[in-house]
């Protein structure tokens, strides 16, 4: 009936037969964003599903509408900490489920474009964490001036500004040219 219902509506359902056939198909890469799933079902019960959807960690958030007969106060609470985002009591209304699966959808479109923004944004931070435009740097000292105006070394200003590590050494030609040259005047002590 519910099948029915919802295909009627233009929706794509996806039906699975007990909780575990249901948990098998929620657990897929591919899995519907939006599940109505039955408190009680044969083998895994739907509060146990919502709690394990939670506690996995996905990439898209699922949005879950616990269907059931359970009508309490306590049961809808116990649904809804369980990780259900809405709740419907059997025997339920074809009108009222159609509202409550467009919030849902809704929700999702929200979350989706949420996830969107906050990938443009940490692509945007990574990009800023590069160093780009003009520095001023001294012809002598070498170095540079930041943005309050004060001068520090080179090391110091790339490690304030990006995630650039530094380990020093000294390079071919700064040993041929200074530090051979320095090792050269080295003169040993008497005795030694």
């Amino acid at each position: 009936m519910l099948e029915a219902t919802l295909s009627k509506k233009g929706f794509d359902v996806i039906v699975a037969c007990d909780g575990n056939e249901a948990w098998d198909m929620l657990r897929k890469k591919d899995a519907p964003q939006l599940v109505i799933l039955d408190w009680m079902m044969p083998g895994m019960d739907g509060l146990d599903i919502c709690r394990r959807i939670r506690a996995k960690k996905r990439s898209n958030y699922m949005y879950i509408i616990l269907l059931t007969a359970k009508d309490r106060t306590d049961d809808i609470a116990q649904g809804l900490e369980a990780g259900a985002d809405d709740y419907v009591t059997k025997p339920f209304r074809a009108k009222e489920l159609h509202a409550r699966v467009r919030v849902g959808l809704r929700m999702l479109e929200l979350q989706n474009s949420l996830a969107e923004h906050v990938h443009k944004l940490e692509d945007a931070l990574s990009r800023v964490k590069q160093l780009q435009g003009l520095l001023p740097i001294c012809a002598y000292c070498k170095k540079i001036r930041d943005d309050k105006n004060y001068w520090q070394q080179v090391e110091q200003y790339i490690t304030d500004h990006s995630e650039a590590k530094f380990s020093h050494s000294i390079c071919p030609e700064c040993y041929e040219q200074i530090i051979k040259p320095e090792l050269a005047d080295i003169k040993p002590e008497d005795g030694e």
